[in-house]
């Protein structure tokens, strides 16, 4: 990728001298006119670029723009680390690492702490996710609609979309673009996604607007529920909202929840079964007991 290629020579450039064309079109395994139309490119952005003839000649930066020979200081790689190998998690191929010990190459032996973070960014699903990551990445790229089934509460339906990025959000991998079948921006989350190809059809991107980029608007309250829960599931409140989120009371522990979908609420309460009581809203609690009603009639009771 163009941009691994120029932050690598960038960190070269500030930490050495003086690097001819042909030793950096060596170490990246591309040819000299790239390099030189790399280079190119970093003096446009603003790298203040010299170059000089002579057997002391090649590329280099402007000594005052050298502030610091080293871009990152140790902590920042091993921060850095951690995250590129995250990304590797849900690639095919180590290319983040590579990234890594082209920004640090007299590093490629890490400290220690290098691995004391480990971020894992794949699922149950990884040999399929590293696949659809990679077709959307690419379909992104070069701008080519996909079309995949989804499968939704709402029920399952083939869809089109014009697909602007891949997305880590909420504990989970998505894409987001325009959704032709609904005419708007949509977000779908990868894991519901399968049959997932290129149709080949090119597209435009359109403009799209910084609530629905930034999915402000997908957490958006409708309801509430006061709930009682049992003191032996306090470690779940904790774990998934935090020690200030509820309050004791008499022997329960007194938690209120905001909601967006309704049935993601009921569900979310069953799951903690016989010690979880909704107390308001009465219709709220009477949906509930509907739905358990209906569940004990499964069961023959």
């Amino acid at each position: 990728m163009k941009i691994d290629r120029l932050l690598g020579i960038l960190t070269l450039l500030l930490q050495q001298d003086r690097m001819t064309a042909s030793e950096l079109a060596a170490r990246f395994e591309v040819s000299r006119r790239t390099i030189l139309r790399d280079v190119d490119a970093l003096n446009r952005a603003g790298v203040p670029i010299v170059t000089a003839r002579g057997n002391d000649g090649g590329i280099g930066i402007m000594e005052g723009y050298r502030v610091n020979r080293s871009v990152l200081n140790q902590e920042e790689l091993q921060n850095l680390q951690a995250a590129l190998k995250g990304l590797d998690s849900v690639a095919k191929t180590a290319r983040f690492e590579s990234l890594m010990l082209k920004l640090a190459p007299e590093r490629k032996a890490m400290p220690a702490e290098a691995d004391s973070v480990v971020i894992d960014l794949s699922s149950h699903y990884r040999a399929s996710l590293s696949d659809k990551i990679a077709c959307l990445r690419d379909a992104i790229a070069r701008r080519v609609r996909v079309s995949f089934d989804y499968y939704a509460p709402a029920g399952e339906s083939r869809r089109e979309m014009e697909p602007y990025a891949v997305e880590y959000r909420w504990d989970a991998w998505y894409v987001f673009g325009w959704c032709l079948t609904r005419q708007a921006f949509r977000r779908f989350k990868l894991n519901r996604l399968w049959e997932l190809r290129q149709t080949g059809e090119s597209y435009q991107p359109r403009p799209v607007p910084p609530r629905q980029r930034e999915a402000e608007d997908a957490f958006s309250e409708v309801g509430r529920m006061r709930i009682a829960f049992d003191p032996c599931v306090r470690f779940r409140l904790i774990e998934e909202y935090g020690p200030e989120s509820f309050e004791e009371s008499e022997g329960v522990l007194l938690f209120t929840l905001s909601y967006t979908r309704p049935e993601f609420a009921f569900r979310w309460v069953l799951s903690f079964g016989e010690h979880a009581e909704i107390l308001h809203p009465p219709e709220a609690r009477a949906a509930l007991a509907e739905r358990i009603t209906k569940m004990a009639g499964k069961y023959g009771m």
